[in-house]
């Protein structure tokens, strides 16, 4: 959008909202043209020369995987709302035909970018003996192994499937590399045929080749699966010739319904809505570049998907599947690593008790251990003094200690209660898993009501004191789960305060019980407190700038999405009050409006870490106050989740956040800051400005924060 597209805001002056409309659509970027610009953000990442090698190719991985989620979760929506004719003026874009299509433009140059990116980061990695080689490039006696290793380990498994008047068009299945083959029988007669290429839970993506006699080195040479299989499909195919290989890949649509009746129990109801994921509708048609219209016609005609959905990429297919390539693990060619910090104070139950009755801890992960807390729940469930144990879990890894010990403490005596979201989306399988051995063990485990996401992070440990019984509460931004842990950056809190106890208490017994509509002293809690507690403070902050002057908010956040919220930052803006806003992904704000959001500042920062934390800062004039915790501020977060933001109590750990905060927000390395174009710009040290690289920074002074050194 130009500026002379803008509303006329040029006559508003900033205490006056007369004059402009705040629900116009043309004041807001549309959400998911925002999101595809942060996977733009991350593809620049994955270019830039500055960074390891193998996280270049890294980033490349997260571009594909974000890029799936992106369809498999949206696009659905938009083309039955494209299909019946709806329009969706709220959008910011007329109809969502024209959504979808400005979309198809961004998506198709983020593809091309993919392309180059991988082109230049694949003769980078050659040059430091990794090599990704084509079969045809191959010397004699390779490629007769590689057959060899084809027609042992890869043949059986394969299933070649034909297409004509005696075969059915076959199920594609959503996200796998498909081959499309053309074979002529020995009349002369041209016939199709599909194979599918086995996922990586069957065999590897990059097939390493191994020289016989040769030492192991540090060179790796590796052929990709599909090219392998393409060139030895005489072997699948005996008696026809086959004449062309094209590769295609189908996105399904994974959003499914769950429907719990009197005789479906939610756990059942989650499986059963998992199965239709792998037959949803077709979201997505990617198709290799040289694919010729007939194929294209054919594939899309059987799977029933318009042109606008489908996409021709000279990329490799399922650029997910790079992780093996970033799991060599040449040290050279990757971050430098560090050692997280630990805190004594979390040395022991007892000083976790006693410290804690006056002193918070904060842990910002990655920097501090995730492993401090870990040992703190195995001392938990080991400790005589220790009753209970309640969790929430959202996302769980594959072999958490953190079960393992909860599972330990119910052995012990204790009581122990876990909260279990199963429809945290892509990990459902994982989580049900675990909630079938958590109920082996004798655990009590609950699980988030149909229409709820429990998407909340508290842990209590309950302690029996010499004077009584104290709860330990562990509240934070990020999953229970150790291996995120090491690459997203999330706080989290330690604290026996009474209030918040009380409030954690009340929150669990809600989920655990009945959904009630409780009152809390001190936690927001969505859906029922959170957003009228942020839309509160922000006013708050407008009256402190009529009145004073000197209003400011500071909010980090992974996505800013509301149109309520978004309006309230609007308000103050136009009262006067100076905004910092750090946002990861999505931000729907524009900032630069005149008369509306030139006191907004929007940044966002893509670098080693994940930005997962949140900061919400109020400076309130003096009496500052910080919330931290699980929310970010999106319609699902305020409206269909239960979520927490709780506030910094401690002085020095509030002035700690604080200084958190600005650091990221004063980041001239990573950051990129938001225009009025919806375009993000890379930030540069100024002449005379010292360079700020944040996450850099918070390696380096790792741990100040708890004021131990």
């Amino acid at each position: 959008m130009t500026d002379s597209e803008l509303p006329n805001t040029e006559c508003c002056e900033m205490n006056n909202t007369d004059n402009v409309s705040l629900d116009d659509p043309q004041l807001y970027f549309n959400r998911e043209l925002s999101w595809l610009k942060f996977n733009k953000r991350i593809l620049e990442e994955a270019e830039d020369q500055t960074q390891p090698l193998l996280e270049r190719v890294k980033f490349l991985a997260i571009c594909g995987n974000n890029m799936d989620e992106f369809f498999m979760s949206r696009m659905s929506t938009l083309r039955h709302q494209a299909e019946s004719g709806a329009l969706n003026i709220s959008s910011g874009k007329s109809t969502p035909l024209e959504q979808i299509e400005a979309i198809r433009e961004e998506v198709c140059r983020l593809t091309t970018g993919y392309c180059e990116v991988w082109e230049k980061l694949k003769a980078q990695l050659a040059e430091n003996g990794i090599y990704v080689h084509k079969i045809e490039d191959l010397s004699e006696e390779r490629q007769k192994k590689l057959r060899e290793f084809f027609e042992n380990n890869i043949y059986p498994i394969l299933t070649p499937l034909s297409f004509d008047s005696n075969h059915p068009f076959p199920f594609i299945s959503g996200g796998s590399i498909n081959l499309a083959i053309l074979v002529k029988d020995k009349t002369g007669n041209s016939k199709f045929a599909r194979v599918k290429v086995p996922g990586r839970n069957l065999i590897e993506r990059f097939i390493r080749i191994e020289d016989e006699g040769a030492e192991k080195s540090a060179e790796f040479h590796l052929v990709m699966l599909e090219d392998l299989i393409s060139s030895n499909l005489d072997v699948l195919f005996p008696g026809v010739s086959v004449e062309k290989v094209y590769q295609f890949r189908v996105l399904r649509d994974a959003e499914f319904e769950i429907e719990v009746d009197e005789t479906t129990d939610i756990l059942t109801a989650v499986e059963e809505g998992l199965e239709s994921r792998f037959v949803g509708e077709p979201v997505r048609l990617e198709v290799s570049e040289n694919t010729p219209d007939k194929i294209i016609e054919l594939l899309s005609w059987n799977l029933k998907l318009p042109a606008y959905m489908i996409y021709k990429s000279e990329a490799p297919l399922a650029l997910n599947d790079f992780w093996q390539i970033h799991g060599i693990r040449r040290a050279e060619l990757m971050d430098t690593p560090f050692q997280p910090y630990t805190p004594r104070a979390l040395s022991d139950l007892s000083t976790i008790v006693a410290k804690s009755t006056y002193k918070d801890i904060m842990l910002y992960h990655p920097y501090d251990s995730f492993q401090s807390f870990v040992d703190l729940v195995r001392k938990a469930a080991e400790d005589p003094n220790v009753m209970a144990i309640k969790i929430t879990f959202y996302r769980v890894d594959a072999h958490s200690p953190l079960i393992d010990a909860l599972m330990e403490a119910r052995r012990n005596g204790k009581a122990v209660a876990v909260v279990l979201e199963l429809k945290a989306k892509f990990d459902e399988t994982n989580n049900i898993s675990w909630a079938r051995r958590l109920e082996q063990a004798g655990v009590h485990v609950v699980y988030g009501p149909v229409g709820l996401k429990i998407h909340a992070k508290l842990c209590m440990i309950v302690y029996k004191t010499r004077n009584g019984i104290k709860r330990i509460c562990h509240l934070s931004s990020g999953n229970y789960n150790t291996q995120t842990a090491k690459i997203y950056g999330d706080i989290g809190y330690i604290t026996c305060d009474p209030d918040i106890a009380s409030d954690v208490s009340k929150l669990f017994n809600s989920l655990t019980g009945y959904c009630v509509n409780e009152e809390y002293k001190k936690l927001l809690v969505s859906p029922d407190y959170l957003r009228a507690g942020i839309m509160e403070r922000i006013e708050r902050e407008i009256k402190r700038q009529r009145e004073h002057g000197d209003g400011y908010l500071g909010f980090k956040l992974n996505a800013l999405v509301d149109r309520g919220i978004i309006r309230a930052l609007y308000r103050a803006s136009m009262a006067g009050v100076k905004i910092d806003l750090n946002v990861r992904g999505m931000c729907c704000l524009r900032p630069g409006i005149q008369g509306v959001s030139e006191n907004i500042r929007v940044i966002s920062i893509v670098s080693r870490f994940l930005e997962h934390a949140r900061i919400y800062y109020f400076r309130n004039g003096g009496d500052e106050e910080v919330l931290l915790g699980s929310s970010d501020m999106m319609p699902r977060n305020l409206d269909r989740r239960v979520e927490e933001l709780f506030p910094i109590q401690d002085d020095s750990l509030r002035k700690a956040a604080i200084d958190i905060l600005n650091i990221h927000l004063s980041d001239n390395v990573k950051a990129r800051e938001l225009q009025l174009d919806g375009e993000w710009i890379k930030l540069h040290p100024k002449e005379g400005q010292e360079r700020i690289d944040s996450q850099e920074w918070l390696i380096e002074h790792r741990g100040i924060w708890h004021g131990e050194n």
